[in-house]
C-alpha cells in the first residue's frame, strides 16, 4: 500500500472516530502540548522576533520529528501506519467538539437565554461576551465555526492526507501556537509574529479548500 494511501485511509478514519467518539475526555493531546509550549515560553521569552521564530521551531518542530519517529516505527506495518495516522487524525480533528458547542450556543440564544449563551461562547473562541448582545454573539458563533472549521477539521485532514502523522502533528502545533501567542498583545507582538506567520502559511491550503467546499454545499 502507497504511503499517500495509507495517510489517507488514516485521516479518513480518524475523522469517522471523531465523528463516533467526539474528543478524547480525559488527557487531551492538544492540551498536553499547550502545557508544554507554555513551559518552553517560559524558558525561552524575550521581546523580540527571533526568540519567538526559537519557540515556535522548539515546539513545532518537536511535534513533527514525534510524529516522525512515531511513523518511522510503525511504517513495517500497513495496518500499524493506518492505525496511526487515524489516532493522530482523531487527536487533532474537532469537528464534533465544535459543532457541539455552536449548538449549545445557538439552543440559548434560541431560548432567549442570553447569560447562558454568554457561559458557553468562550469555548468556540476568545471575545469577550459580556460586550456582546445576542446579534453579536450570533455573529461570533458564525465566524468562529468558519475558522475553526478550517482550522480544526479540513486543514488538518489535508495536511494528514498529505504528510501523515508527522503533518497532522505539525499542523495542530502550529495551529495551537498561533492561538496562543500569535496576537498582539503587549507580550506576543513581537514573540508570536514566526507563530503567526507560519499558521498562515500553513492553513492556505485547507482555507482555499473550506472556500470551496463551502461554495459547493
Amino acid at each position: 500500500m502507497a504511503a499517500d494511501r495509507r495517510y489517507a485511509y488514516g485521516a479518513a478514519a480518524g475523522l469517522l472516530g471523531d465523528l463516533l467518539l467526539g474528543d478524547p475526555r480525559r488527557g487531551h493531546p492538544v492540551a498536553a502540548f499547550g502545557r508544554a509550549a507554555a513551559a518552553v515560553e517560559g524558558a525561552l521569552w524575550h521581546d523580540h522576533r527571533g526568540w519567538g521564530a526559537l519557540h515556535t521551531t522548539v515546539c513545532a518542530g518537536g511535534a513533527v520529528a514525534l510524529g516522525a519517529l512515531a511513523a518511522r516505527v510503525v511504517r513495517p506495518s500497513r495496518a500499524a501506519s493506518v492505525a496511526l495516522t487515524a489516532a493522530a487524525a482523531w487527536a487533532v480533528v474537532g469537528g464534533t467538539s465544535l459543532a457541539r458547542e455552536a449548538q449549545a450556543v445557538g439552543a440559548a440564544l434560541t431560548a432567549g437565554d442570553i447569560e447562558a449563551a454568554r457561559a458557553r461562547l468562550p469555548h468556540l473562541c476568545g471575545r469577550d461576551p459580556q460586550a456582546l448582545d445576542a446579534d453579536g454573539i450570533a455573529r461570533a458563533v458564525v465566524e468562529s465555526v468558519a475558522e475553526n472549521t478550517s482550522d480544526a477539521v479540513v486543514g488538518a485532514l489535508v495536511w494528514g492526507a498529505v504528510a501523515g502523522v508527522p503533518g497532522l502533528l505539525g499542523f495542530r502545533a502550529v495551529n495551537t501556537l498561533d492561538a496562543m501567542v500569535g496576537h498582539k498583545s503587549p507580550r506576543h507582538r513581537r514573540f508570536g509574529w514566526a507563530s503567526a506567520r507560519l499558521d498562515d502559511v500553513a492553513g492556505w491550503p485547507g482555507a482555499r479548500l473550506t472556500a470551496v467546499l463551502a461554495a459547493a454545499a
